[in-house]
């Protein structure tokens, strides 16, 4: 399939190419940008829906602003593909998401029309308040005239609005009273009127110099009026302003409130940020535009939910490549056994931050619509939600992926583990992610969770123990639980009909051997028995065992390990200061690492890990079967001690 025929993009390769182009040129722009967003993640996959719906808005902000000089801020960011594709980035933007390859969000490291990192929600208006404050300081020290003219533009979707943090951020920028500009773009938030040719002429109004002028001639003969008379013109002239424009909230925070305008709309766009821009006494700003998901590709605005994110697809017919069946992905396997749970017991309920289809609670929601609670992008809201109803005597089950809970971590501490409340997180995306990258992994939560006091962590090595570890939470009444598990599929296993309570703190042993004993939690298991295949041909057979808690340890297992093995390795898909750790932990205190023991923790190393698929991600952490091998050889002075080659790992389990 050719690439479409773009004649007026390929004339831009940086968005000061843009300042050259009229209206009407700009508008075709926008048309072509569409065409080759929609080409681009046809090929790698990836967030189309919400891309395309910021074309036009991404072209008129980098023909008013003169970034990078002006600094653009994308919440999110995974919405700035055609933002890349204008950047400079376009001869990669096929590579996005694939090793080596650009970010699927935005990257301070990739390209200097990228200030500030982002790929979790709600942080934009934060950055971009403090770099505005930032830019005020240095010119009151005289230490950056060049800041002067600096304009700061945030872009944030009405779904991050929804997190607590952009409100305190919009809180604190109305006080400190900076020249910043931030973009709402509503694709659904329905709060604003119709969007017509009258709303853009009162947007382009009330954001003209005349229009400010006006007002603050107004508000100075205001103030020679008598108080009372004072106050009520003040009332007049803001229920004004709220019935035009419906800004009244954003007025009652401290900004300056332009919109509802149409975000797909140049001739509408170009204006209203061009007043923006010029304004330059008027404090924060908030310019309202209503935008469509998927807008311009029919597929993608029929199906916003199934278009948001992407496998490759054919551009003609919208239908996305799918993979070859295979085992159920342990996302669907936890919304099946919650299901099962809730079927036997009315008291379990479920909560997510505005990802139903992301934890599967979708499946949940269809069954027990009144069982199941979306909060939004609000993480810390859910947790001490799910923790209110834990009082109650209700079995809440949090899913949140375990990148987003450490948002909440201080709920977590202070309002669930401190009271001992029995709230059940259900943590998805444990560990490595693939084309999602670093800040979607989950790498910290056994670390993180598992130094606080009371505290049951599971980690499933399959999807039967899955299963298994969902009814162990459900059984759980007098502590905080968390169970984890990865991304993608399960390893194939059989499910079973009703899952098993658990004993806590227990874990099995699978596989008995001779010098090597390996211990994994979760599912490195697979590659642990892999490699105890691998020792076995190289006479070294090799112990396996299922921790199954990371909290409360089985220290029983343990230390039968430590006394029956010369070495002795932990192998876990989280960071350093986890399951490994507190194993060390032990066995010191038990006085088991003076005789000669030679334990060796296998963790995620110190380093965040880029975006390429989950394999290759796996042999870059150190974490394959082929490493263990390594690992255990190397402890017992044997074959690869020197980083000698070892035959191929094809075993299965």
């Amino acid at each position: 399939m050719s690439k479409p025929n773009t004649p007026l993009l390929d004339r831009v390769r940086i968005p000061a190419d843009l300042r050259n182009f009229s209206a009407e040129q700009l508008r075709q722009v926008a048309d072509e940008l569409r065409a080759e967003t929609i080409d681009a993640v046809s090929v790698t996959g990836g967030h189309l829906g919400s891309a395309l719906g910021v074309v036009e808005l991404t072209v008129a902000i980098h023909a008013v602003f003169e970034t990078p000089h002006d600094r653009l801020i994308w919440d999110v960011g995974h919405q700035a593909y055609p933002h890349k594709i204008l950047t400079g980035r376009r001869d990669r933007i096929r590579t996005l998401r694939q090793g080596g390859g650009l970010s699927g969000f935005t990257r301070r490291s990739e390209s200097e029309y990228d200030p500030f990192g982002a790929a979790h929600s709600s942080t934009s208006i934060s950055a971009g308040l403090g770099m505005a404050v930032a830019r005020d300081l240095k010119l009151a020290a005289g230490v950056d005239a060049a800041a002067a003219d600096r304009n700061v533009i945030c872009v944030i979707g009405d779904g991050a609005m929804s997190a607590g943090m952009a409100y305190e951020a919009m809180n604190n920028a109305g006080a400190l009273n900076s020249r910043l500009v931030v973009i709402l773009n509503d694709n659904d938030m329905s709060i604003a009127p119709p969007v017509g040719a009258m709303s853009a002429y009162l947007s382009r109004l009330i954001s003209s110099r005349s229009f400010l002028s006006l007002r603050e001639l107004a508000v100075r003969m205001a103030r020679r009026f008598p108080r009372g008379i004072e106050r009520t013109a003040r009332r007049a002239e803001e229920y004004a302003r709220g019935i035009l424009t419906g800004g009244t909230l954003f007025e009652e925070l401290g900004f300056y409130y332009v919109g509802p305008i149409d975000g797909h709309n140049i001739d509408h766009l170009l204006p209203v940020l061009r007043n923006v821009r010029d304004a330059e006494d008027l404090g924060p700003v908030l310019v309202h535009a209503i935008t469509r998901k998927g807008n311009g590709y029919g597929p993608a605005e029929e199906s916003a939910d199934k278009y948001h994110g992407v496998s490759r697809f054919n551009v003609v017919t919208g239908v996305q490549d799918k993979s070859p069946p295979g085992p159920p992905t342990y996302t669907k396997v936890f919304a099946d056994a919650l299901i099962a749970e809730a079927e036997r017991d009315n008291k379990i309920v479920a909560i997510n931050a505005a990802m139903p289809s992301g934890t599967g609670l979708d499946r949940f929601a269809k069954r027990f619509p009144d069982r199941c609670f979306d909060v939004g992008i609000a993480e810390q809201h859910a947790v001490t939600f799910a923790a209110g109803m834990a009082t109650e005597g209700m079995r809440p089950f949090c899913a949140i992926y375990s990148t987003f809970l450490q948002r909440a971590y201080d709920q977590v501490v202070h309002d669930v583990a401190i009271q001992r409340l029995p709230v059940r997180f259900a943590m998805d995306r444990a560990g490595l992610v693939g084309a999602d990258g670093a800040t979607h992994a989950g790498s910290f939560d056994i670390a993180y969770l598992g130094c606080l006091p009371g505290m049951v962590l599971m980690a499933a090595a399959d999807e039967a123990e899955l299963v298994h570890m969902v009814a162990t939470a459900a059984a759980i009444d007098d502590a905080p639980s968390a169970l984890r598990y990865p991304r993608g599929e399960g390893t194939g296993v059989a499910l079973p009909e009703i899952g098993e309570v658990l004993p806590i703190g227990r874990g099995r042993l699978l596989r008995e051997g001779g010098s090597v004993a390996i211990l994994s939690l979760g599912t490195r298991l697979v590659d642990a028995l892999r490699a105890a295949d691998e020792l076995a041909a190289h006479g070294l057979p090799a112990t396996v065992a299922d921790a199954r808690f990371a909290k409360p340890l089985d220290t029983a297992l343990i230390e039968q390990l430590a006394r029956h093995h010369e070495v002795l390795i932990t192998v876990e898909e989280g960071a350093a200061g986890g399951f490994g750790s507190a194993v060390m932990h032990h066995l010191a205190w038990r006085g088991m690492l003076d005789g000669g023991l030679k334990f060796r923790p296998m963790t995620l190393p110190d380093r965040f890990i880029d975006h390429d698929s989950q394999t290759r991600q796996m042999a870059e952490a150190g974490l394959s079967a082929r490493d263990i091998v390594r690992v255990a050889m190397q402890a017992m002075k044997l074959g690869d001690a020197a980083g000698g080659p070892l035959r191929s790992v094809t075993a299965t389990t």
